[in-house]
């Protein structure tokens, strides 16, 4: 593949993973959806676009990775991400969700026996400080318990990161695990119905639409494509500019301000993270 085309393909997947809190942010904040009909809107969409994409492609089905459990990591992702960003700006719930899922990876790595070098320990500590720094409680502290959410999405995000490495065929097994996640999308549908909190209109749906179909679905398929022209180190930093993209689209169309806080944890969090994957790549 060109070189030009991979950068391209790239920067588009990019785009879509920084787009996803965007359009998150844009219809918890703006519309009378509720998260919880956001996420099957978007889980049930991007289910339908992905095995879609698989087909068109003539992909056959990589049944050595079907799990329920890797659905169930990418729904526990899903549903965390949309109650988060009820109160969440587009850039702080991001920097939150990377962080979680590079901790989690990297934990993972540990618990496997993975050693680290010095350099990567100062990575990590600088991460670990940015993060704190980040929470700490005061006047541009972040809601804790909104926080707490998109935490874990990070950390469900990185467990389905972790169990996806086993894929021989990406974007298949992606599509399958999406749809896996289609009756946990629509209980979550029906138990909004029931306590009464259900809220649909047409600005939110669309929404979801395009988060499921454009910025996950087609993201993903983007990705995938582009990802064997990149090294292991250029696909682990290149999405250290995810934080910054879903930061900079935030203040330019939702109108949300940045603060030192929020800028030196950014500082902290990724360059910590860009230590970690470069000391480790160079090692």
């Amino acid at each position: 593949m060109p070189r030009s085309r991979v950068l391209a393909l790239t920067a588009l997947a990019l785009f879509a993973f920084a787009g996803n809190s965007l359009l998150c942010r844009i219809a918890l904040r703006d519309t009378r959806i509720d998260p919880g009909s956001f996420t099957a809107w978007r889980l049930v969409s991007g289910a339908l676009a992905l095995w879609l994409i698989v087909r068109w492609r003539g992909e056959a089905r990589d049944r050595s990775n079907d799990s329920w459990l890797s659905a169930l990591a990418l729904f526990g992702y899903a549903i965390c991400f949309s109650f988060a960003y009820v109160e969440l700006s587009a850039g702080t719930g991001a920097l939150l969700l990377f962080g979680a899922v590079q901790a989690t990876m990297i934990g993972y790595g540990l618990w496997q026996g993975e050693r680290m070098s010095a350099l990567q320990l100062l990575g990590l500590a600088l991460a670990v400080a940015g993060l704190i720094g980040l929470l700490l409680p005061g006047l541009t502290a972040p809601p804790f318990g909104a926080s707490a959410l998109m935490l874990a999405a990070g950390v469900a995000w990185g467990v389905y990161s972790v169990r996806g490495r086993r894929a021989g065929r990406p974007l298949p097994t992606t599509a399958w695990n999406f749809v896996r996640t289609v009756p946990l999308a629509l209980s979550t549908a029906v138990a909004a119905l029931i306590m009464s909190s259900l809220s649909l209109d047409t600005a939110g749906i669309a929404c979801a639409l395009a988060s499921g179909i454009v910025t996950s679905a087609l993201g993903y398929a983007v990705w995938y494509t582009a990802l064997p022209g990149l090294s292991a180190t250029q696909a682990a930093s290149v999405q250290l500019s995810v934080p910054i993209i879903a930061a900079i689209g935030g203040i330019l169309f939702l109108g949300e301000h940045s603060s030192l806080r929020l800028l030196l944890a950014a500082v902290a969090i990724l360059g910590g993270i860009g230590l970690l994957i470069g000391a480790r790549h160079l090692r």
